[in-house]
């Protein structure tokens, strides 16, 4: 939240409006994403399956990884302006898709065991 404000209150006045909009997709996907591993870190605290807890354990890390590679990238690239920052971007996008793959397997590992 506290990017979101910076980029609305802070930086409106000296990024353009594309690069405010690449600033501000990197905070909303930081913000999906840490909502995302909490959510991981509530399920962490109930008895599930071994199996289950691993795979949410590697959603988590998977949406951190993310989180600094495709947020981290944009912010670098709306602030700096340095152009060899995009090719990062797609490196931690595919890391949030593995992570919410990782997530639903996990998920359905519960299910599994509740049958």
């Amino acid at each position: 939240m506290a990017f979101g404000a910076f980029a609305a209150h802070g930086l409106k006045k000296s990024l353009s409006p594309y690069l405010l909009d690449v600033f501000q997709t990197g905070v909303q996907y930081q913000f999906i994403h840490a909502m995302a591993i909490l959510l991981c870190g509530v399920l962490l605290q109930l008895k599930l399956p071994t199996k289950s807890q691993k795979y949410f354990v590697l959603a988590a890390i998977c949406f951190i990884i993310g989180i600094f590679c495709f947020s981290g990238s944009l912010y670098a690239l709306a602030l700096t302006g340095i152009k060899w920052f995009g090719p990062i971007t797609p490196f931690g996008g595919m890391t949030f898709m593995l992570g919410w793959g990782l997530f639903v397997y996990a998920a359905l590992q519960i299910k599994e065991v509740k049958q």
